[in-house]
């Protein structure tokens, strides 16, 4: 890709989306470029971690940007823009991977006509293993989501999606390594708990979590039905079971989903 990608922010989700990019090689390192609000320690440590730019100045920034990023926390995102707008034109894409924000919002913001993508990866992508959704706002084409597909395409899975969809995605692939993360403390503290070392409890509940998914990628089968096959009747995996449903797993899980998404409509709102 012969482009030139300006990264606004230099928060967790930036520097998962450069590292997923360095490491594919789409861009040449020089190509990438990193700019935050007032936090020059972070984008220097940035540069030398992956070898790309850093520039303070956001002129530059913008005006040399085929592709303009913006990876501010949702509270930092109208001063960022005010920064750079007077250096925008329509020609750029802009696409960001902030959460709860529209691309009607954004566009207002930036004050012309710039295709706006939406994006909302997850911090797998420093690994390239994100699984992205995107949206098109109004001045958006459909070169521009292939555009925005080939560079997320990079770093894992993408998807395209109706806007209105994005915040329930915000619910499920954005915020969803935190959950399964959490679901392996559990298994973890579990394991060590019953004599097993940490290290091996890890490596195991590790490889399981990355074969379930492979097997629900691959397969073509539900969830449903790869767990009923994994679910002899009076076996262990039914015992198992049996105390996640006393204990209301599925619907906790549907909760956390519901407060995550409620979250992102109201932090979409406050902006």
């Amino acid at each position: 890709m012969d482009k030139k990608v300006a990264f606004i922010g230099a928060g967790s989700m930036a520097e998962a989306v450069i590292s997923g990019i360095v490491h594919a090689e789409i861009l040449q390192n020089e190509q990438i470029v990193v700019t935050n609000r007032n936090n020059k320690e972070r984008i220097d440590r940035l540069e030398r971690r992956y070898q790309i730019q850093s520039i303070q100045d956001k002129e530059k920034v913008a005006v040399d940007a085929d592709i303009v990023v913006l990876a501010t926390k949702p509270y930092d995102l109208e001063p960022a823009v005010q920064s750079i707008k007077e250096y925008l034109n329509p020609n750029q894409l802009i696409i960001s991977v902030i959460a709860g924000i529209s691309t009607d919002d954004i566009t207002a913001l930036i004050g012309n006509q710039s295709p706006v993508i939406r994006a909302m990866p997850n911090t797998s992508a420093s690994i390239g293993y994100s699984a992205t959704a995107l949206s098109a706002g109004k001045y958006a084409g459909e070169e521009h989501v292939v555009e925005a597909k080939a560079l997320f395409d990079t770093i894992g899975t993408t998807a395209i999606v109706a806007e209105d969809d994005m915040h329930t995605v915000t619910g499920i692939s954005g915020s969803g390594p935190a959950y399964m993360y959490y679901f392996v403390e559990a298994m973890e503290k579990a394991a060590v708990e019953a004599g097993l070392d940490k290290k091996t409890a890890m490596e195991l509940i590790a490889q399981t979590v990355v074969g379930a998914g492979e097997m629900l990628k691959q397969s073509g089968e539900t969830a449903a039905s790869l767990r009923e096959k994994v679910t002899s009747p009076g076996g262990t995996t039914q015992a198992g079971l049996e105390a996640l449903a006393a204990g209301g797993f599925q619907e906790t899980v549907q909760e956390c989903v519901k407060n995550a998404r409620k979250r992102s409509v109201e932090l979409g709102e406050k902006n």
